[in-house]
């Protein structure tokens, strides 16, 4: 049985900072790529950053490069996302999944990540 369960999210204020895990079991995490999506009400559901299975190539979307950094540690089967200098548009509930496909340079997937956690709140407000 597959679990993917993050943590981490929580009310911060305008240009603080957060970090959020997200721990796999039920896979072999190394031999995954992971991503992180978010997603607000009566938005589609937007890829915010993977990474490749090895660690050596990553991707960000737009809104978020150079203020967030996706890791893992697959000793851990453990992803991370280290989210500096948050704003307010950064408000919405963030999901981990895992993917067996790496798509290097294009914008990620939902279609492509078959295994999600049930994501966790991250509310950015003074």
């Amino acid at each position: 049985q597959v679990q993917v369960v993050e943590s981490g999210g929580g009310l911060v204020q305008p240009g603080g900072s957060l970090r959020l895990s997200c721990t796999v079991s039920g896979i072999l995490f190394e031999h995954y790529a992971m991503g992180w999506f978010r997603q607000t009400p009566g938005k589609e559901r937007e890829g915010v950053s993977s990474i490749k299975w090895s660690g050596t190539s990553t991707y960000y979307s737009d809104s978020v490069k150079g203020r967030f950094t996706i890791s893992r540690d697959n000793g851990k089967s453990t992803l991370y996302l280290q989210m500096n200098s948050l704003k307010p548009e950064d408000t919405a509930i963030y999901y981990c999944a895992a993917s067996p496909v790496w798509k290097e340079g294009i914008p990620i997937s939902s279609r492509d990540y078959n295994h999600w956690g049930r994501g966790t709140q991250v509310t950015v407000s003074s």
